[in-house]
């Protein structure tokens, strides 16, 4: 049953209520960085949505959009301004997906959506992620964030997928306040965000 209808009604709740009281901080936001990235404020890309299905994922910039004499982007690191490391270590980025939250893209728990470049790269088990929508937050945010290798990651997506319920869902949100006040894990050791997931020949069990 909640499965089925009570985690969308949570997620209308909740996600309509944040964006009540947090309007003013996203407004905030927008022109702050408008100012600092020379007037974009979004960052728009494809993602994998409930069983792959993509849909137009929202966040806050927090990089430039630096190239090298070829045209490719710089490496992360490169491109992640001051202005844009203080967004990601408070989270503040996130808040516009509260609209895909709404727009049932996404729902406030779940895997986090990644790249539609990975969805051959996954094994059948991790691809079991997608059974469910992606989340702001999730079971791997809260355990290890991106301090975790991508197997670990995935084989904590697909517990949750496999124990999805209330309380599961409260205790990740109970923990996720925690982490707001304590930030840990934003990027990956020696690298600004997480490195590409290039594929693995199996996957961890927790």
């Amino acid at each position: 049953m909640y499965r089925a209808f009570g985690k969308r009604f949570l997620d209308l709740l909740l996600a309509g209520s944040a964006l009540l009281l947090l309007w003013p901080v996203m407004v905030l936001v927008a022109v702050v960085l408008w100012f600092g990235f020379g007037g974009k404020v979004l960052f728009r890309q494809q993602r994998p949505g409930l069983h792959g299905k993509p849909f137009g994922f929202y966040k806050f910039v927090t990089m430039t959009q630096a190239r090298d004499v070829h045209g490719q982007l710089l490496p992360d690191a490169q491109r992640l301004t001051p202005l844009g490391k203080f967004i990601r270590k408070t989270s503040l980025d996130e808040l516009p997906q509260l609209i895909n939250v709404l727009k049932g893209d996404m729902s406030l728990i779940g895997p986090r959506p990644l790249l539609m470049d990975y969805l051959p790269l996954y094994t059948p088990e991790q691809a079991r992620r997608h059974q469910v929508r992606p989340g702001i937050t999730g079971w791997a945010q809260v355990n290890g964030r991106n301090l975790l290798r991508w197997e670990e990651k995935f084989a904590y997506d697909v517990w949750y997928v496999e124990h999805l319920s209330l309380r599961v869902d409260l205790l990740i949100l109970g923990r996720t306040m925690k982490h707001l006040f304590k930030p840990e894990g934003i990027s990956a050791p020696g690298t600004a965000t997480m490195e590409r997931f290039t594929g693995s020949s199996n996957t961890s069990s927790l």
